[in-house]
């Protein structure tokens, strides 16, 4: 099978998309299918496996990743001649835009990986309310899917969002990202907390994930302060960056706990197990998770995990069984917290279980179901069948390409 996948983000980039795609790319090619990717150009990096076609690019002051330019006469010419049997986006813009034309002029299945909650991040347009900006990208979103032969979603609770927004029952299918388990299993700590200067006595609860506003990490640097200070040998460890960390480090400061709440900031993806393995327990507070991939890489490495309740993160952890999921309150996650910092046994039996639950998402497996979904795709191009989406939800009543003309008036 010849496969494109177009996402607007791809390596040297470090998301759960670039993850997703990455790790997809790799089993497919081991199952012996030919993967293309076409993502955005970067200068500065070169390329170290093949079929990689980029688009060109541009660095804007103050976003975190490269606008792509979705025009490339270069991709145009080459296209026709890899004979693709199915194109999957991984954005529904962009890029996104470009799959879905070619799809339709090659007479080929238009996959979708909804990867985002993408009405989460209506606070980043500033040019609508917020309330109206939810409902635009709702309806855009909506239009997007209906190009579409078949819509991936990484877990149940975004499959159950998409049937509730948009009344999707048919061509969705659940296929979280896979992870290679062993990876996490058979890392060390090495040095890490030596060169830290994390005592051996001390408890490292560590957390993972971009410094943006909808991860929510005031939330968790707030519900883990009271236990610092009740308790001097705990730390928090935080791995990423973003444009948050400046109020983070400040609210840290304001909370009197800044010598024990390290952001480490980025740190290469290939050390990332090793800094899981020389923590003691995995905390998240991010209430935007599709998946919750960073969790179950955590559990892969034998962390037991406190979070907020949200989707995604309740795909990965089972309540009471791999850790603890407690509501969106800071209260609720110091509850949590405390609970198992207080019973070292019960750590150590849910350390054990979030071993078993990550081996559920071994990557291998995971991949021949997404080749399972390119099949289905392919028949129902054939059928002429396209996703249909509830036109009598509300989100269907906006014009949102009226809106976005108005308002640019």
């Amino acid at each position: 099978m010849h496969i494109a996948h177009f996402t607007n983000t791809y390596h040297p980039v470090t998301s759960g998309v670039v993850r997703s795609v990455s790790s997809f790319r790799r089993a497919l090619t081991g199952l012996g299918h030919n993967v293309f990717v076409f993502a955005q150009a970067n200068r500065e990096y070169e390329d170290h496996e093949p079929f990689v076609f980029r688009y060109p690019a541009l660095q804007l002051p103050l976003q975190e990743y490269p606008l792509t330019i979705p025009v490339s006469n270069f991709v145009d010419t080459l296209l026709p001649s890899l004979k693709l049997d199915v194109i999957h986006a991984h954005h529904p813009a962009l890029l996104g835009q470009v799959a879905a034309r070619k799809a339709d002029n090659f007479g080929i299945p238009l996959v979708f990986t909804h990867h985002t909650r993408y009405s989460e991040y209506s606070h980043y347009a500033f040019a609508l309310p917020q309330g109206l900006a939810k409902q635009v990208i709702e309806r855009w979103i909506g239009d997007y899917m209906s190009q579409c032969q078949h819509v991936v979603v990484p877990s149940e609770s975004i499959k159950q969002i998409l049937l509730e927004t948009y009344g999707v029952t048919e061509g969705i299918s659940v296929v979280p990202t896979g992870i290679d388990v062993a990876h996490y299993q058979q890392a060390e700590a090495g040095d890490i907390r030596q060169r830290h200067g994390w005592a051996d006595d001390e408890t490292v609860l560590i957390s993972l994930g971009r410094l943006a506003k909808e991860k929510n990490w005031e939330t968790l640097i707030t519900a883990v302060a009271p236990i610092i200070q009740n308790q001097p040998h705990v730390r928090l460890v935080i791995l990423g960056e973003g444009e948050e960390r400046a109020g983070l480090e400040a609210l840290a400061q304001q909370l009197g706990v800044a010598e024990r709440v390290n952001l480490l900031g980025t740190v290469p993806f290939d050390a990332v197990p090793n800094y899981l393995k020389a923590a003691d327990l995995f905390c998240f507070a991010s209430i935007t998770e599709t998946q919750g991939l960073v969790t179950l890489e955590a559990m892969a490495a034998g962390l037991p995990v406190v979070a907020v309740d949200a989707t995604g993160t309740r795909d990965a952890v089972r309540d009471g069984m791999e850790g603890r999921l407690a509501p969106n309150e800071s209260a609720a996650l110091t509850s949590a917290l405390n609970e198992l910092l207080a019973d070292e046994p019960l750590r150590h039996k849910m350390a054990e279980a979030a071993v078993h639950r990550a081996n559920e998402f071994d990557l291998q497996t995971l991949a021949r179901r997404l080749v399972g979904v390119y099949e289905e795709a392919m028949v129902a191009k054939k059928a002429g069948f396209h996703i249909a989406t509830d036109s009598q939800k509300p989100i269907f009543s906006l014009d949102w390409r009226q809106l976005l003309e108005a308002n640019a008036e």
